[in-house]
């Protein structure tokens, strides 16, 4: 597969899964998925609301052909790492301590081995980098701005909309205004300011 749809944004639906894994699911991705998903669904159900938000982003962006599919794939298995991160830790309401903030902030690197012995070298170094800051604060290499791959600060873009608007056991879901609003006020520290000056767009056409 080489190609999505003509049309980036995908129809809305319960569940983005099924239109991530027609555009972008070679064997090796559905595997991934399948073990993810056994594992813990919502880490599959996440990736799926990132993936159907970063496509749109990248094509507003510039991407297509076999560079926009390699970002489907990657945003769909961007938290695969997290698979071996305690479910506690994840859904822990307050502060983690160093020892728990470490287990999670090594999902990245995790998940891009994982991807690496998959034999996706392309998107392994995409979900290596999804938590680098525009600023150059985040990890696992804190790299800055354009140092970071583009596809992973869109994915850093869709993951913070898609988790910010969805419910977690520590916290409701936030209004999608509340948190447009936020991603404005930190692009440019955190994000990416060119994808992020879309996510407006983005976010409304797939509604």
């Amino acid at each position: 597969m080489t190609s999505l749809a003509c049309v980036p944004e995908w129809a809305p639906t319960p569940s983005p899964l099924p239109a991530a894994l027609a555009r972008c699911g070679d064997d090796r991705t559905r595997e991934l998925v399948g073990q993810l998903e056994a594992a813990d669904a919502t880490l599959v159900a996440h990736g799926a609301g990132v993936a159907q938000l970063a496509v749109g982003l990248g094509w507003r962006l510039g991407l297509g052909g076999a560079r926009l599919v390699t970002l489907c794939r990657a945003a769909l298995l961007h938290d695969i790492g997290k698979r071996y991160v305690p479910r506690e830790v994840l859904d822990k309401p307050g502060p983690l301590l160093t020892h728990e903030r470490q287990l999670v902030e090594a999902h990245p690197v995790i998940g891009a081995t994982m991807l690496l012995q998959a034999g996706l070298r392309a998107e392994a170094a995409i979900v290596r980098n999804h938590h680098e800051r525009w600023d150059g604060t985040g990890y696992p290499d804190r790299l800055r701005a354009d140092a970071i791959p583009l596809e992973s600060r869109i994915i850093l873009v869709a993951d913070t909309f898609d988790a910010m608007t969805s419910d977690r056991p520590y916290r409701a879901a936030m209004p999608r205004a509340t948190v447009l609003a936020e991603m404005e006020r930190v692009a440019g520290s955190q994000l990416d300011p060119s994808a992020a000056a879309l996510i407006r767009e983005a976010v409304v056409a797939q509604s």
